[in-house]
């Protein structure tokens, strides 16, 4: 499909600078603009390209003071934010270019599931018995739901996804491909030096609404209860959730994380990538966690920033790191010590 600047500019609420008859039919970086294409500035950094840019139309700031002229084919639209403008359009070309539906075969959808409207159910799927999926919902080839599962409306399941049985999928979710909800807690008991004996999980999970979950992620089902993901949460690839695990509203995870079993994190909070996090403790709102770092204990303190592996509160481990850079130096000044007081 094709879009003027003028409808552009009515949908951003902005203001057209040059053709607003010009049409485009696909998206660009600016600095690989070519015709027919739409583009945007935000970063600065990238002011240069604004010039030479080959895009038809790109989105600029309102404060965007051009210091030459731009090329006579390119069109700008001015808007308060240039970047949240595109993010915008950028999610109504998702919306638009996933708008599928109908249900696909083969596929196998139980007599006893209740499939909402405007549905999409693709090749190779399966979902399993007493299932209730609402309106607008997407389920990708090869798909696996389980008995007794329940999705909202809007909701995509994207290819390889596999959703174990009685587990709770909320409204406006993403869960992207091969990653796994449901699956058995790590639960052993040791028998006397023995082999460990499996504790059955019979919990489930339920990860409420406005969710994206990134690829190959694992969320465990609970020994007993839940494990919960409360709105607005946001997880990158690869990221594991333990069993009785509960991650609060609007926090954010980074790839190859991990929050062991029955720890609650608060709302808020970020956590950077490749941190571990030990079970049965808590996090505060707010917190941030940077990369690599390993909690080993509660965090009570709200907005609290930690760093290291054990993690301790920023500004300590930058005070600590510069003193164990330099522990070669002080080492060799020891050493100087030593021998001239032994002479």
């Amino acid at each position: 499909m094709e879009f003027s600047a003028a409808q552009i500019a009515n949908l951003l609420q902005g203001t057209v600078e040059g053709d607003e008859n010009v049409k485009v039919s696909n998206l660009s970086k600016i600095e690989e603009g070519v015709p027919g294409t739409l583009s945007f500035l935000a970063n600065p950094k990238y002011t240069n390209y604004i010039y030479d840019t080959n895009a038809s139309i790109v989105i600029v700031n309102k404060s965007l003071k051009l210091e030459k002229p731009i090329k006579s084919s390119c069109t700008l639209i001015r808007v308060e934010d240039s970047y949240a403008s595109f993010a915008q359009l950028l999610a109504m070309y998702n919306e638009f270019k996933g708008s599928k539906s109908g249900i696909e075969q083969p596929s196998f959808i139980s007599e006893s599931t209740k499939l909402g409207t405007d549905c999409y159910v693709g090749a190779f799927a399966y979902i399993g018995l007493n299932v209730k999926i609402g309106n607008n919902t997407k389920i990708y080839p090869h798909v696996y739901i389980g008995d007794n599962c329940v999705i909202g409306d809007d909701t995509t399941l994207f290819s390889g996804v596999k959703v174990y049985h009685e587990c709770k999928i909320g409204n406006n979710v993403v869960v992207h491909s091969n990653t796994v909800i449901g699956s058995d807690g790590f639960g052993f008991a040791p028998q006397d030096g023995k082999e460990f004996a499996k504790v059955p999980q019979i919990g489930n999970v339920v990860i409420e609404d406005n969710i994206e979950i990134g690829s190959n992620c694992s969320i465990d089902r609970a020994t007993l209860g839940s494990t919960t993901l409360r709105k607005g949460v946001k997880l990158d690839n690869l990221v594991q959730i333990a069993h009785n695990v509960e991650i609060g509203e609007n926090t954010v995870i980074a790839g190859l994380s991990g929050v062991a079993g029955s720890t609650k994190v608060g709302k808020n909070c970020m956590i950077a990538a490749q941190v571990g996090v030990v079970g049965h403790i808590k996090i505060a709102d707010g917190v941030k966690i940077a990369g690599q770092a390993g909690v080993g204990a509660s965090i009570e303190k709200e907005n609290e920033i930690v760093q290291g592996s054990p993690s301790f509160p920023l500004g300590d481990f930058r005070r600590s790191y510069v003193l164990f850079r330099n522990l070669p130096k002080i080492n060799d000044r020891l050493k100087d010590i030593e021998k001239k007081l032994n002479s």
